[in-house]
């Protein structure tokens, strides 16, 4: 019986303001990714949600509202990459990349290696 794995790494972050290193769990059973608000502060501004949305948790019938979100670049292997990050309040972990963040920039998760994979092409901007 295999061990069910995780892979967490330490990521830097680019904000409108600075950078810093976040401990960042991927995780491909969470959709969407998410950042803890204290990661965000002096790394970059709030982005208010027009409308606040409602996140499942693991509890039945639990939800987190989350009313703010936060656009930053981030480097995966030295591969520059950015997306929308949604801020949650309480979230266990400083951040995670969720599987819209995988699929679009086609990141793969190694469980046997415990490595993130990650075709350097896929970030490369085509100018027509």
């Amino acid at each position: 019986m295999k061990k069910m794995s995780i892979i967490k790494l330490p990521l830097r972050f680019e904000g409108e303001q600075s950078d810093k290193i976040i401990y960042t769990l991927f995780d491909s059973g969470a959709n969407l990714s998410c950042i803890h608000p204290d990661q965000l502060e002096d790394l970059t501004p709030l982005i208010k949600l027009y409308e606040p949305r409602l996140i499942a948790t693991a509890g039945e019938g639990h939800f987190i509202k989350v009313t703010h979100r936060a656009t930053l670049d981030f480097f995966v292997n030295d591969v520059h990459l950015s997306d929308e990050f949604l801020v949650v309040p309480g979230l266990s972990e400083d951040a995670i990349i969720g599987a819209a963040t995988m699929q679009k920039w086609r990141i793969k998760l190694d469980f046997d290696t415990e490595k993130v994979v990650i075709d350097p092409k896929v970030a490369k901007m085509q100018l027509i």
